[in-house]
């Protein structure tokens, strides 16, 4: 589980509660931010606009629970992968590349499985990058389907607490005679505003930079991938690959792995 998701999340809503309380320590203040008219408004209009631009009730099912993808983390780094690709390609280098069929077998990411059988098979290097390319452009996009979501709502948000800003002040002042009216249509005309900016700063806004962070570490890892299998299918040697492909690292995260013991073997 990503942690620091999670913390942030809870602790937002936390510094918000504490914010409502302080001065006031009572569970009815916290009923005055409970207004199920502005809920209808602000988040169910959201909702139903990004609905409206999804390509399909589908893919707005899949994009509202790409949320469940920022409490988890990557199940690799860098410096793990670069590690697998030495592992590899020393087993290359002493068996052969056919030897890689069966070190195959027990790699769990689909898309390094993928670029070592297509190495085994012999396919030629420059076809082995435009395929492999080509499915790193297809996960990009997949993700950015899913970021794309994240921002409209989070632009949606704050529009919709407006219109129900709109709302509330509209009753509110054809009723200004009735004295009674004044209080609940300024709740609906004040919280829906709140319960937009909520929505945007507490739950779109950091699930899209999340998961924009996200999709660009992933992104990295499988370009470790293609430019460590397409060194391999060379024939380099394996300290010449690791080398390279620690130029992904930044120097402090080179010098963390080599103490920990990153160096080659071949």
């Amino acid at each position: 589980m990503d942690i620091a998701s999670i913390l942030g999340l809870v602790l937002c809503f936390c510094v918000v509660v504490y914010g409502i309380l302080v001065g006031q320590p009572s569970v009815s203040v916290l009923l005055n931010f409970i207004d199920i008219p502005s809920v209808f408004i602000t988040i169910g209009g959201g909702l139903c606009c990004v609905l409206t631009m999804s390509p399909s009730l589908k893919g707005f099912l899949e994009n509202l629970a790409s949320i469940k993808h920022v409490m988890k983390v990557l199940p690799a780094n860098e410096e793990q992968t670069i590690r697998q690709i030495i592992e590899l390609s020393n087993v290359a280098r002493k068996e052969g590349l056919l030897a890689l069929e069966e070190a195959a077998n027990g790699i769990d990411d689909e898309f390094l499985k993928k670029g070592v059988l297509l190495i085994v098979d012999g396919t030629d290097p420059e076809l082995v990058r435009s395929i492999l390319e080509t499915e790193l452009n297809c996960i990009e996009a997949r993700h950015a389907s899913k970021i794309g979501f994240w921002d409209a709502l989070g632009a949606m948000g704050p529009a919709w607490g407006m219109i129900g800003t709109l709302i509330g002040l509209v009753n509110m002042l054809k009723k200004m005679d009735d004295a009674k009216a004044i209080g609940p249509n300024m709740a609906v005309a004040l919280i829906t505003t709140f319960y937009g900016s909520m929505i945007a700063n507490w739950i779109c806004i950091p699930i899209s930079t999340k998961l924009r962070a996200k999709n660009g570490q992933e992104i990295m890892i499988k370009e470790v991938m293609v430019e460590g299998l397409l060194s391999i299918q060379a024939g380099e040697n394996p300290r010449v690959i690791e080398e390279k492909l620690k130029s992904f690292l930044s120097p402090a995260r080179r010098a963390a792995m080599k103490e920990e013991g990153g160096e080659s073997v071949g």
